[in-house]
């Protein structure tokens, strides 16, 4: 399935417009589902939309109480830290938005990166996910909304360039030695993220241009860039830029339609997106 590319002037606009995209799946699915299940990403584009959805009253409006009940929030990945670090995805998440939507305890699934053996929080992470999905023997969980960000190096979650976890087929998370960091990461792996339902990737800055061209218009390369792996089979994906980040993308790419181009109206086909149908 091709890519669908949002272009937004700046950061700003591109978070409130994931921030609603968030709320309209969750909500549109709730009605056919018992609970909704998403991943985080850290990241400074996805800090200002967990900022959105924490503070604009007027999004808050728009959920019914009781709504967040049904939300059961993950991690695509985790650094190797405890969850009171300044440098935890948790935390980022934990102070900005699910405080302060007042998430209960029990549908916040973290990564425990306090674990001394890196390998430990991976697998137990997995059996966690594994438990929490009502799937048979064999099946991969399908994550209703999976969110990623982009490093200037082409690496989303912690799927790093050259690293042993970009050759996972079997594991759903795996800990991920990055040598550039010196240090251990646990992440999903492309086998989980690709049986999501939608992948949003959430990528800002002139720094991500010519990671963003390569990814998208360039040869396929997933062992220097990661984020290549990232194609479900059967779900949706979405590439929300702003316009620092799709500054070398082609113009004649049929699949790029600019902010100014989209209505704000539920009746623009833009709602299919959002809401999820298909």
């Amino acid at each position: 399935m091709k890519p669908i590319i949002r272009i937004f002037p700046d950061a700003d606009k591109l978070a409130h417009f994931a921030a609603r995209l968030f709320l309209m799946r969750m909500v549109g699915s709730l009605p056919i589902q018992v609970q909704f299940t998403v991943a985080l990403s850290g990241g400074s584009t996805p800090k200002k939309m967990f900022e959105i959805l924490g503070n604009d009253e007027r999004l808050k409006k728009q959920v019914q109480v009781g709504t967040w009940d049904y939300a059961h929030f993950f991690w695509g990945d985790e650094r190797h830290v405890p969850p009171d670090h300044a440098e935890s995805n948790y935390k980022l998440a934990y102070d900005t938005m699910l405080s302060k939507l007042g998430v209960r305890e029990a549908n916040i699934h973290r990564i425990k990166g306090e674990l001394e053996d890196a390998g430990e929080p991976a697998h137990q992470y997995e059996a966690e996910i594994l438990q929490g999905f009502p799937i048979s023997e064999n099946q991969i969980p399908k994550f209703d909304l999976i969110f990623l960000g982009m490093g200037s190096d082409g690496h989303t979650a912690s799927l790093f360039p050259g690293t042993k976890a970009l050759q996972e087929e079997k594991r759903l998370v795996v800990s991920n030695w990055v040598g550039k960091y010196y240090t251990d990461r646990i992440t999903m792996t492309a086998p989980l993220l690709n049986n999501a339902a939608c992948v949003v990737f959430l990528v800002s800055g002139q720094d991500k241009a010519l990671p963003v061209k390569a990814t998208l218009e360039g040869r396929y390369e997933p062992q220097q860039l990661p984020a290549q792996l990232i194609r479900p089979e059967s779900g949706k994906l979405i590439w929300l830029l702003d316009s620092a980040a799709a500054g070398l993308l082609g113009a004649e790419s049929d699949i790029l339609v600019h902010h100014k181009d989209l209505q704000s109206s539920l009746s623009d086909p833009i709602f299919d997106l959002i809401s999820g149908k298909d």
